[in-house]
């Protein structure tokens, strides 16, 4: 094992939420690490956001902007949370992204920002940056962090598991003590060499889990990697049954892309494959309705045509004026043979976004001591059970700050028990299992737990990822660690519990949809 490392502040992820947290918690003087599983800082999801941030403007208010959070999420948020996100979110957009980042946010010609609408909003209330918001906000916040001394950055740094007293202490009577994280255990991705990294506070920022179905927006990395780390280690998690799947993926053979929602909140139209707009039939907002509206409608419409995809259609609007305010969406597709301009758009629904995940209260911090989790991986309560477009990106700046001040006003007066030495297997694997694993996982998640669930479908999935589960658990004991066994790993370990709190809520709401 490599020496081990200590510090004041371990921000596990390297996304929006955790660059922000970490920034946070340097201003106060802490000694940060900042670790990420890839090869450089600009990963995870927040550089994929497409569509832009919710800020409140002139002709808005907190209060339309909370209530419209709450009817998106079925009125299953947790309202103390909608208000820190309305009434802390746009101060933290001025201060941080708009005058500490310079987050090019698109202007009109006397350099007002521009709004613009998307489902479910009652408002223009979005900012953006073209259709790379994320890119852009991304890009603005990892500038600073190489700026500050004390941020230390580790990259190809995959985490193996949270540090706690009942799982790694040597001392067996530390079982007894309220349960606390202090640190991870990791693995180098290049020398294959374990690391300790002792911490006076973790932040969890590891992201999603859309990597867990056969279609999704997310990157190759969002495959649950939190949530698995702290189920292990005994952190409440809540609502994981709460996946939102995107109503609009380009379907194509070179695999899925995410086709913003703003096309819609500028117009976009959505018909079969007969031209039909079948979403006027389904909702008053028709293509503007709640995502998990707009997914189902395309799902049973995909079943009753017989048909692989439907069409999004922006044409009807001038070239250069689709060129200038999607220009990454128009490229990509331009790329592959698709004029959005000229024709319309093949799409399918992808999952795209969970909005359960490791249960927090209003500083990040999870039932941990010690531990908090923020971004993606959390469950702040902010989106219910359906999550409103646009404040994903608003609930990582929000949370990312505030567990970042938090943590580092946290006294640090307690000891780090003697730990467990790490050991590995010493087997190679065969890549093709790992391969066939992720195909299992993938195709009875989308097909058993995905949009319209049934209560025979779901105990079909719990019977196949627990076996599954038996067999993964096995290679983990007795093979070299590699990222690919971690990954998967931790793959199985949230299916499993996304199915087993799908099993548990018998009623249809939002993202989670039971047919009888």
């Amino acid at each position: 094992m490599l020496n081990n490392l200590n510090t004041n502040i371990l921000v596990v992820g390297s996304g929006l939420s955790g660059a922000v947290a970490a920034l946070a918690a340097a201003e106060e003087n802490k000694k940060v690490i900042l670790l990420t599983k890839n090869s450089n800082l600009l990963s995870g999801s927040t550089a994929w956001a497409q569509g832009g941030i919710a800020y409140t403007n002139k002709n808005d208010t907190p209060e339309k902007f909370k209530n419209d959070i709450m009817r998106a999420g079925n009125k299953n948020n947790y309202k103390p949370a909608v208000e820190q996100l309305v009434n802390k979110g746009p101060k933290l957009i001025e201060e941080l992204l708009i005058n500490t980042f310079n987050v090019p946010f698109e202007r009109d010609g006397q350099d007002n920002l521009i709004f613009t609408s998307e489902a479910a909003h009652s408002n223009n209330r979005i900012i953006y940056c073209k259709d790379t918001t994320g890119y852009n906000i991304h890009n603005a916040v990892i500038a600073k962090i190489k700026k500050t001394q004390n941020i230390t950055v580790l990259t190809n740094t995959t985490a193996i598991d949270l540090l706690t007293y009942s799982h790694h202490s040597t001392e067996y009577s530390d079982i007894y003590k309220n349960p606390t994280c202090f640190g991870i255990v990791a693995l180098n991705n290049k020398t294959k060499e374990t690391i300790k990294i002792f911490s006076d506070q973790t932040i969890l920022a590891t992201g999603g889990l859309g990597q867990l179905y056969s279609h999704t927006t997310n990157p190759l990395e969002s495959r649950g990697d939190g949530i698995a780390m702290a189920w292990r280690a005994g952190a409440r998690c809540v609502n994981l049954h709460y996946i939102q799947f995107h109503p609009t993926a380009l379907f194509h053979e070179s695999g899925r892309f995410l086709i913003s929602e703003a096309l819609r909140g500028e117009g976009a139209k959505l018909t079969d494959v007969n031209g039909n707009n079948f979403m006027e039939e389904l909702h008053k907002d028709c293509e503007l309705a709640p995502r998990d509206i707009v997914a189902r409608g395309i799902h049973k419409t995909l079943i009753n045509t017989n048909h692989p995809c439907v069409y999004l259609d922006i044409s009807h609007k001038k070239a250069d004026w689709i060129k200038n305010r999607f220009p990454s969406i128009y490229n990509h597709c331009k790329n592959l043979g698709i004029d959005i301009t000229q024709k319309t758009i093949p799409v399918v629904p992808a999952a795209h976004y969970s909005c359960g995940g490791v249960g927090v209260d209003l500083s990040g911090k999870t039932s941990l001591e010690r531990l908090y989790a923020i971004g993606e991986v959390s469950c702040t309560g902010v989106h219910g059970s359906n999550r409103l477009a646009s404040t994903s990106l608003l609930e990582c700046l929000v949370w990312g700050y505030l567990a970042g001040k938090n943590a580092s006003s946290q006294k640090s007066d307690y000891q780090i028990p003697i730990t467990k030495d790490w050991i590995q297997g010493t087997k190679e694997i065969d890549p093709a299992l790992i391969t066939q694993d992720w195909l299992t996982i993938k195709n009875t998640m989308w097909n058993y737990v995905g949009l319209i669930r049934t209560q025979e479908r779901l105990h079909r999935a719990q019977d196949i990822l627990r076996n599954l589960q038996y067999d993964i658990e096995k290679y983990y004991q007795q093979y070299k660690l590699t990222p690919s066994i971690i990954g998967l790993r931790n793959g199985i370990q949230t299916a499993v519990a996304i199915t087993s709190s799908a099993l548990e809520d018998r009623n249809s709401q939002g993202c989670h949809y039971i047919e009888s």
